[in-house]
């Protein structure tokens, strides 16, 4: 059976979820930007990031799992780099100051890589990449995970969903944005099948035998995008945010779930890039408006509508959303307006609980 959906107005469900994060512990200026970080997923549907995850957030705050007032230091470490120490503060807040640095680097050197140590759960990477669209940058992110994807030809996890994104300036409204788990679906859009009681395609996740299933609940391993593609990739990035930051790796990344008292130690790295340092800013943005727009107007194959360029359906859902409001399952929206801080749903709860 469908769970019921409630319609909310932007400003509505951020401020829902703020309060619900403060009520947690957390102070009102970091409760602020969580909210606004998964605000902007919800609007770009990307629903397993968005208000699907105050509760989890909620619960490891109030039980010790997050810094609430981080000691936040930034180590530079050379005219380009840099690593941003985290104390284990939420992931979000940890990211976007982390993001500053590396862009004035960027401003300054024409390339700035910053490195965040011990940070929690940080959410959509596409936010800190948009922002540095809009600051005409180019950036790349990635992000290590826990293990819940198994590798090519296994059936244990041993990487992440481990996420990589992408953004391009361009001379349209909004930036090129692209990302991607390096599993064929992220863990978190089947923790939203789940809460709306829907079914995933058996090419997603295989149950506790090994077998694909379509069942969400029964999923105990993620599978690698493109089979041995996708298992490079997610090396690729657990090396980068990992171990080039002296942070445990693969199967060794603390889990999500296992005690909620204990910060995660994880780690991402930013990358971004200066175009003015590599060819005229301007030009290099009208080049990529033509690209999107010959995109757009290329043939479609049989029974497709329209191409459309990496991450054109997510701006589509953005402005649908923004008018006629943002979807949210009654269960969360019950939780949101109750008087409950958490229900003690996740703490020592298996990986795929």
């Amino acid at each position: 059976m469908t769970e019921e959906i409630i319609y909310l107005g932007k400003e509505e469900l951020k401020q829902l979820m703020q309060t619900k994060l403060e009520k947690a512990g957390l102070t009102s200026d970091h409760a602020q930007e969580v909210a606004n970080h998964l605000t902007y997923a919800d609007l770009r549907g990307v629903h397993s990031h968005g208000a699907v995850r105050v509760e989890y957030y909620s619960e490891r705050i109030a039980k010790g799992g997050t810094t609430i007032h981080p000691d936040f230091k930034f180590e530079k470490t050379g005219a380009s780099t840099g690593i941003f120490h985290a104390d284990n503060a939420i992931g979000h807040v940890a990211s976007r100051k982390a993001l500053d640095y590396a862009v004035d680097m960027a401003k300054e050197t024409g390339v700035g890589i910053v490195g965040i140590s011990r940070m929690g759960h940080s959410g959509m990477l596409s936010y800190y990449v948009d922002l540095a669209a809009q600051q005409d940058l180019v950036a790349l992110a990635v992000c290590q995970s826990d293990p819940m994807a198994v590798p090519f030809g296994g059936t244990e996890p041993y990487f992440g969903t481990n996420p990589i994104a992408f953004s391009a300036p361009t001379k349209n409204e909004r930036p090129i944005i692209f990302d991607m788990a390096t599993t064929v679906q992220a863990w978190g859009k089947i923790l939203d099948a789940r809460s709306k009681n829907k079914e995933i395609p058996n090419t997603w996740a295989v149950d506790k035998d090994g077998n694909p299933t379509k069942d969400a609940h029964e999923v105990h391993g993620l599978l690698p995008i493109s089979g041995p593609k996708g298992y490079g990739l997610m090396m690729m990035v657990d090396i980068l945010s990992g171990s080039l930051l002296g942070l445990p790796f693969g199967k060794h990344v603390s889990s999500m779930y296992a005690d909620l008292s204990e910060g995660r130690n994880l780690g991402q790295l930013f990358v971004l890039i200066n175009p003015s340092y590599f060819t005229d800013l301007e030009t290099f943005k009208e080049n990529l408006s033509v690209m999107i727009k010959e995109l757009n107007e290329s043939k479609p194959a049989t029974g497709v509508e329209q191409v459309y360029y990496p991450g054109e359906l997510s701006e589509i859902r953005h402005k649908d959303h923004l008018e006629n409001g943002i979807p949210v399952a009654k269960s969360i929206y019950d939780y949101l307006i109750s008087d409950a801080v958490h229900y003690d749903a996740y703490d020592h709860s298996d990986a795929f609980a």
